[in-house]
């Protein structure tokens, strides 16, 4: 049965999420010159479990789902959508110890976040590097066997919350003979010797996120994820869930942007009229609810698929399309709404140059939509994905992670 409508309980949490959203909203110029959220609103959001919902049961979370995560993602992004990434909480770091790691691993790694003061901690993924390998594919940052562990060796860089994290899932290259095949995922601590962090750097858009780096030199591993047997398999799934989190954020920009710019045309007037009634103005503002709504439908039918316990080919396509088409989405919203706004569409008083900055660097989130398409290729054609072309290596497509 086709059902669009959320429960009682999501709808509960939806409309605490979008109150939160409100509040975000009215201080995202605030945020952006602070390039953080203050405590009190990262305070706010662990108690209302929003790092966490999706999270299994079996290793504390709520076990919601993520038809219940992605509409979150939405409401925070709409009210701000650099604002999800200052929460604070696992975040990637989560989803990847449960896809990646054994329920105890995870519930080892996880447990400090749903204690008090959860808030206050990060996690972070550790994937992409700043250039290629040179002599041969894959990462090259090392995992060395080292007595009955792992050492690491190398540079990470576009890693979310570096600085902010004190635990981070590594990927190295395990097997160098292997190339891409040949990944291997460990996780270290902030503090242990051989691992340091690169400042934060500035970007483009999303100011409240803070992006870094790793440096390991000799770090010893605490555990190593072997993705239940196939951590191939395990890593696409990661990327794929991850990206469905970061395109709820999409749909959560478009839709705040549609909105503004709806309002924008239909308040200013030209010749006697509304400028948003005149055709080329109207078409536009109408291409771009299309597109919000059909962004939604494809995310919402993706998250559906994974809590549904389908195939998992299903689920990984629809998330490739799903995931592609809000990046295309959250691109033109911000776009046309900056071109709809004509020369106030650049100026700091209206949010939606904001909106198309934040747009341009959410595609270089997680699955970059060049990615997401070659993921979808490959299993429309009944092909094994090549994991070179559908991850964020930085042969291809380096992307924040």
């Amino acid at each position: 049965m086709i059902a669009f409508a959320p429960n009682e309980d999501q709808r509960m949490m939806i409309d605490a999420a979008r109150q939160l959203g409100k509040t975000l909203a009215g201080r995202i110029r605030e945020f952006e010159k602070a390039a953080a959220l203050p405590a009190d609103v990262r305070k706010t959001a662990h108690e209302m479990g929003l790092g966490t919902a999706y999270l299994p049961e079996a290793v504390g979370g709520a076990g919601l789902g993520m038809v219940t995560a992605v509409l979150l993602e939405e409401e925070i992004a709409a009210g701000d959508p650099a604002a999800a990434f200052g929460l604070g909480g696992p975040g990637a770091f989560g989803l990847a110890m449960t896809e990646l790691g054994t329920a105890e691993q995870a519930k080892e790694q996880l447990a400090p976040f749903f204690g008090e003061g959860g808030h206050d901690l990060a996690g972070a993924v550790a994937f992409g590097e700043a250039s290629p390998h040179r002599e041969r594919a894959g990462f090259s940052t090392l995992a060395k066997k080292a007595g009955d562990g792992f050492q690491l060796f190398g540079k990470k860089a576009f890693v979310q919350d570096a600085e902010r994290a004190d635990r981070f899932v590594v990927f190295a290259q395990l097997d160098e003979s292997k190339g891409y095949d040949g990944l291997g995922a460990f996780v270290v601590h902030k503090g242990d010797k051989g691992v340091a962090v690169t400042p934060r750097v500035r970007t483009l858009g999303l100011d409240v996120a803070s992006f870094g780096g790793l440096e390991l030199e000799g770090a010893r591993a605490s555990m190593q994820l072997l993705g239940g047997g196939d951590l191939r398999r395990a890593t696409v799934r990661f990327f794929a869930k991850h990206g469905l989190l970061i395109a709820a954020r999409c749909v959560g920009l478009s839709r705040a942007a549609f909105e503004v710019t709806r309002d924008y045309v239909e308040g200013r007037r030209a010749f006697g009229k509304p400028v948003g009634h005149f055709q080329a103005v109207a078409f536009t503002v109408a291409d771009r609810a299309m597109d919000v709504e059909a962004a939604r439908a494809l995310l919402w039918r993706a998250a559906w698929l994974w809590d549904s316990g389908a195939d998992e080919n299903a689920a990984l396509l629809a998330s490739a399309r799903a995931v592609a088409h809000a990046h295309q989405t959250a691109m033109r919203c911000g776009d046309d709404g900056v071109q709809l706004h004509g020369g106030a569409g650049f100026m700091r008083d209206y949010p939606v140059e904001k909106y198309m900055r934040d747009a341009k660097q959410l595609a270089l989130c997680g699955l970059p939509s060049a990615c997401a398409e070659q993921l979808a290729a490959a299993i429309e054609l009944g092909r094994e994905p090549d994991l070179g072309l559908v991850l964020p290596w930085p042969e291809s497509q380096s992307a924040f992670v």
